[in-house]
């Protein structure tokens, strides 16, 4: 797999209103997203401004950008301003963020985890 384009970062920094997530955005420096063998998905930075826009993060977890899922309903976020945000979980027809789930204290070692 190869990094994100320049285009493709420009293009989620434009269609998500808060700042990119340093972790993430570092992750696509070396690869554009990921897809384990057991479902989870980190979102390419082109598709990323698209399901945040499908699942109106904004609306219903403000100040948190949808990061990727489990391909079974599950979402996975990060707080936009805290670089050194835990990754949290939730059903993705509910995202109030009152009823997260901590998945990791932070991306790297979620990315590592998987």
């Amino acid at each position: 797999m190869t990094a994100a384009t320049r285009a493709d970062v420009a293009r989620a920094r434009f269609e998500i209103p808060l700042s990119l997530p340093t972790p993430l955005l570092a992750l696509w420096n070396v690869r554009d997203g990921l897809l384990t063998g057991t479902g989870v998905a980190v979102y390419p930075a082109g598709c990323i401004g698209e399901r945040n826009t499908t699942y109106e993060v904004a609306r219903y977890a403000p100040g948190f950008i949808l990061i990727g899922d489990d391909s079974g309903g599950r979402g996975f976020l990060l707080r936009a301003d805290d670089p050194l945000s835990a990754v949290f979980s939730s059903d993705l027809g509910d995202l109030d963020p009152a009823d997260f789930d901590v998945e990791s204290t932070d991306f790297a070692s979620w990315i590592a985890s998987l």
